[in-house]
């Protein structure tokens, strides 16, 4: 019995390497489509040139989410994010393939695609989820919730100047709180953590504790924890420092002063005003990312490879060391 009946794969657009991959593994998994056993191969639209004589239908990418049981994504870690909110409702496993930069979610290299498609279609690989935010903007009325895998950020995008914000950390009181058709307020009971004045802040998954949150000093976080960093992007008080908070209470953000040019960016790809008096809340998101991973797949290794962790010097030729 086949593993995955429908594939799509998606990849980073206007990149002729990411192209180049895709047509690489579009014509070997149709090469290999009566071992593997799967039924359809499913394309991104905005491939068509490079897919155009392979036979693999061309849809929108949104419509590949709501149809393939497996999906490939061949870019950097920003091509995958914007693919993980997509396919994240759906529950669709991920496998990504390097073509970018660091690297961290997508974490096969093009070379060794091959050999890992055969060991996936063979049911070989690790399964592993990670934690996704939901956050919503209430001013008159609230906002459609806005999905965040790595990271959601208030901050100005108008002005190098800083933002005057409260923090407040959520206690639900019942089981009602979950839900996210209902605003917060009505089901959570408040704690106040701090009053800030910062160039904004960054509210992280452990996902995202290797992105802009680590930039701004916050800590590495393994990715199975149900935790979230909140991390003040360049705060006035300089012992502002970041903290850890448990994934299962919700975290609101409260604008105040002149909050002009602010925003809320989710994943530094989804963006929204934010302006004075303005609540964001933010909660875990009832979905999950679910990666696929080579067996010899290791985070240690990932970060000691990523982060150059551990490593000797270079030579030193001026004859001071």
């Amino acid at each position: 019995m086949a593993l995955f009946n429908t594939v799509g794969i998606l990849g980073k657009q206007r990149d002729p390497r990411a192209a180049k991959s895709l047509r690489a593994i579009a014509e070997y998994l149709l090469s290999r489509q009566g071992e593997y056993g799967f039924h359809n191969l499913l394309a991104s639209a905005g491939h068509a040139e490079a897919l155009h004589d392979t036979g693999v239908e061309l849809l929108p990418a949104a419509e590949l989410a709501t149809r393939c049981d497996l999906a490939i994504v061949v870019g950097g870690d920003g091509t995958l994010l914007s693919a993980g909110r997509l396919l994240a409702p759906r529950r669709v496993p991920i496998l990504g393939v390097n073509q970018g930069r660091l690297g961290f979610l997508v974490d096969v290299r093009p070379e060794n695609v091959t050999q890992v498609l055969d060991a996936v279609f063979r049911g070989e690989s690790i399964r592993e989820e990670r934690l996704i935010l939901e956050a919503r903007v209430y001013s008159s009325g609230s906002s459609a919730p806005l999905m965040a895998i790595n990271d959601v950020v208030v901050r100005n995008l108008e002005a190098i100047r800083m933002l005057e914000f409260e923090t407040w950390l959520g206690c639900f009181r019942d089981s009602a709180g979950g839900d996210a058709a209902n605003t917060f307020s009505t089901h959570c009971d408040w704690e106040f953590i701090s009053q800030h004045r910062a160039d904004g802040m960054i509210v992280s998954t452990p996902t995202g504790s290797t992105a802009y949150a680590l930039s701004g000093g916050g800590p590495v976080m393994h990715p199975s924890l149900t935790a979230i960093a909140m991390v003040p992007i360049c705060p006035h008080t300089l012992s502002d420092r970041p903290i850890v908070v448990p994934a299962t209470r919700p975290i609101r953000i409260v604008m105040h002063g002149d909050s002009n040019g602010a925003s809320v960016t989710c994943d530094g790809q989804i963006n929204q005003p934010l302006g004075a008096g303005d609540c964001l809340e933010i909660t875990t998101s009832p979905h999950r990312l679910l990666l696929l991973h080579p067996q010899n797949h290791s985070y240690f290794t990932l970060l000691r490879d990523k982060l150059h962790w551990g490593r000797a010097p270079a030579a030193n030729d001026d004859g001071l060391g």
